[in-house]
C-alpha cells in the first residue's frame, strides 16, 4: 500500500498571502505548504482524497495524470474548490471521474457546481456523484469510514487496510469520538490533523493529538494540515521517534 502526502498545509497555506511565513524557517523547503490533499494506491485503484484549490500542482508534482475514484472529506474550499480541475483528469481518463463523499455532502457539491456533473450544450459531464453510506472492499483492501466532528460540520476519516497494514487518515476533526477511537485503533500509520501548539475551536492541536496518537496505540503518526507557526525542523526535534511533521510529496509506501 501506498499513499503520498500531496499537501500538507492549512487552508491558508505556508506561506500566506503577503509572504507571511509566520514563524517557520522560510528556507526550509519542508516548511512551504499547499493545502491538505492525499493519494492512496490501495487494492488496485488510484484514490485521490479531496480537491482542493491546488489540486492541479500537487498532482502534476506527483506526475499523476488520473485517478480511479475521488473522496470528498467535507466541502470547505480548502478541500473542495479544485474540483473544476477533475475536467481534465476526465479527460486523461477518457471518461467521468466518480466522486464520493457523504450522501448530504454531494447534495450540496452538486448544488454549487451542477456543471460538473449535468453538463450542458456545449460541455458533457465529466463527473459523476456517489454517496458513501457503507465501508468499501477494493480488491484485497477495505477501506473503512468515519463521521468526525469539525465544528459545525462533521469530516469523513477513513482507515485503509491491505496486505496486514493499515493507514489511518483524520483529517478536519477536534476531538477525538468513540467512533473514530474504535476505527484508528492500532494503525501502523496514522496520519492526523495537527494545525498549532495553541487550542483550535474546530481542529485538533499538538499536545491533544499525540495523546491521542498514544491511546490509539499507532505504529507512527504523521501531522499534517500544518500552520505557520508548525516548523518543520523544530517539531522533528522535539516529537518522539514514532511521530513527525508531514510535508508536501512525502510517500509512504507499507509492505
Amino acid at each position: 500500500m501506498r499513499f503520498r502526502i500531496l499537501g500538507s498545509g492549512t487552508s491558508s497555506g505556508v506561506p500566506r498571502i503577503g509572504n507571511n511565513w509566520g514563524s517557520v524557517d522560510p528556507y526550509e523547503p519542508k516548511n512551504r505548504r499547499t493545502r491538505s490533499a492525499a493519494l492512496a494506491w490501495v487494492g488496485g485503484e488510484c484514490v485521490l482524497i479531496d480537491a482542493g484549490p491546488d489540486m492541479r500542482a500537487q498532482l502534476n508534482a506527483a506526475e499523476v495524470s488520473a485517478v480511479d475514484r475521488v473522496i470528498i472529506t467535507h466541502d470547505h474550499a480548502d478541500h473542495l474548490h479544485g474540483i473544476d480541475d477533475l475536467r481534465q483528469v476526465a479527460q486523461n481518463r477518457g471518461d467521468q471521474v466518480p466522486v464520493y463523499g457523504r450522501a448530504d455532502l454531494m447534495d450540496r457539491i452538486r448544488d454549487r457546481f451542477g456543471y460538473l456533473f449535468s453538463g450542458n450544450a456545449l460541455y458533457p459531464a465529466v463527473l459523476t456523484s456517489h454517496p458513501i453510506n457503507a465501508d468499501w472492499t477494493l480488491g484485497d483492501a477495505s477501506v473503512r469510514f468515519v463521521d468526525q466532528p469539525h465544528g459545525r460540520i462533521t469530516s469523513l476519516g477513513m482507515r485503509f487496510d491491505e496486505d496486514g497494514k493499515s493507514i489511518s487518515y483524520a483529517l478536519d476533526f477536534v476531538e477525538l469520538t468513540e467512533a473514530m477511537a474504535t476505527l484508528y485503533q492500532g494503525s501502523d500509520l496514522w496520519i492526523a490533523d495537527c494545525l498549532r501548539r495553541r487550542p483550535h475551536p474546530t481542529h485538533a492541536h499538538l499536545d491533544a493529538v499525540l495523546g491521542w496518537a498514544r491511546d490509539l496505540r499507532v505504529g507512527r503518526l504523521l501531522l499534517t494540515h500544518l500552520d505557520n507557526s508548525m516548523d518543520h525542523a523544530q517539531l522533528s526535534a522535539e516529537l518522539p521517534d514514532w511521530a513527525a511533521p508531514a510535508f508536501d510529496g512525502q510517500e509512504i509506501v507499507l509492505e
